[in-house]
């Protein structure tokens, strides 16, 4: 009797016990959870403990002890990726680590329209999530990155290439600005930058100045042509956008006489020639139209505050026109770049 109830006590016992917390343990493991789908993000520089503790907060698994011991055996506790994912109704601990470790994430769709600057840009990747706006800013003018870029420049600005990404959340910021780079790159990779008396770089600082100068497309080849002609007789260019720019951290929307007089490398009334560097990020069909300017003989051209412009070849004419279209309030009135259709 005695021997049965070691037995019992020291081999029976603890395989029942064994047994019992086996089986506990493999319930926990198989157990779906049973909300409806929700999005989990793993942030970069998440430890396992607050990835964990996140999830038993937002119920996705019910233990965490247990999904800590089984994320150990499986090898993952430092492998779980940064971004946002979707885990599903039903899905058990096991589908959780394989969405978390091996899973791809969610992305985030963003569209950089042309013209934008890199403050603009900045902006737009933090307000979706994607990157930070003082990160996004650090990346693009960073000299590591722009040499490692092989753009010579003091900033990336010019070559964040206007298109529609997607990336996941919390993406790092240089390698945001790696794709948007590369996508310059083979959008202009069949280009012949060959010109008269710009190198390629200069080619994209004036195509920016033609992307900021009108909201009509058609127009672009002409406003390359009335700059093209500025150039070649060495008259200033005389841009608004090139001054704005020079002054953006403190720019208001209204750009006043005394901002037209303060020289800052930017400042087109004043420096003689092409600004510092490209003002926004052009598209392809601006840099085409610098290539290819509209072989005319305007000097100046004016707004019809409509996103058009009538260009005139002599100061007379440019005189006549803003007193038609700028000083002339009716002109004016009803008046929107935003109705024009392109």
């Amino acid at each position: 009797m005695i021997k049965k109830t070691l037995f019992f006590v020291f081999v029976v016992g603890p395989l029942l016990a064994s047994l019992m917390v086996g089986t506990h343990i493999w319930f926990i493991l198989n157990q779906g959870y049973d909300g409806p789908d929700q999005v989990f993000v793993v942030k970069n520089g998440d430890t396992f403990g607050r990835i964990n503790q996140r999830l038993s907060e937002a119920n996705i698994i019910s233990n965490a002890r247990v999904f800590h011991h089984y994320a150990k055996y499986k090898g993952v506790l430092t492998k779980f990726r940064a971004g946002s994912y979707t885990i599903p109704r039903g899905a058990k601990m096991s589908d959780v680590i394989q969405t978390l470790v091996f899973g791809q994430p969610n992305l985030t769709s963003i569209t950089i329209p042309e013209g934008k600057n890199m403050y603009e840009i900045a902006k737009l990747v933090a307000f979706s999530g994607i990157t930070t706006e003082e990160e996004f800013l650090k990346a693009v003018q960073h000299p590591d990155m722009i040499s490692q870029l092989q753009i010579v420049a003091s900033s990336l600005e010019g070559y964040l290439y206007p298109e529609t990404y997607k990336f996941a959340p919390n993406t790092p910021a240089k390698d945001v600005v790696k794709t948007m780079i590369d996508l310059f790159r083979k959008k202009t990779e069949n280009i012949d930058f060959a010109h008269p008396f710009l190198n390629q770089h200069q080619i994209v600082i004036l195509a920016s100045m033609v992307e900021k100068e009108t909201g009509a497309k058609h127009e672009r080849p002409a406003i390359a042509g009335v700059f093209t002609n500025r150039l070649k007789k060495r008259m200033r260019l005389e841009s608004d956008p090139t001054t704005i720019y020079g002054i953006w951290s403190r720019y208001k929307g209204n750009i006043r006489r005394d901002d037209l007089l303060q020289m800052t490398p930017y400042n087109t009334y004043k420096v003689p020639a092409l600004p510092a560097g490209p003002i926004a990020n052009p598209s392809l069909e601006a840099i085409k139209a610098v290539l290819n300017p509209e072989a005319n003989e305007y000097i100046f051209f004016v707004s019809k505050n409509d996103g058009t412009h009538v260009f005139t070849r002599t100061y007379k004419e440019h005189v006549e026109a803003v007193n038609e279209w700028q000083r002339n309030s009716k002109a004016r009135q009803g008046k929107s770049w935003r109705n024009l259709k392109q």
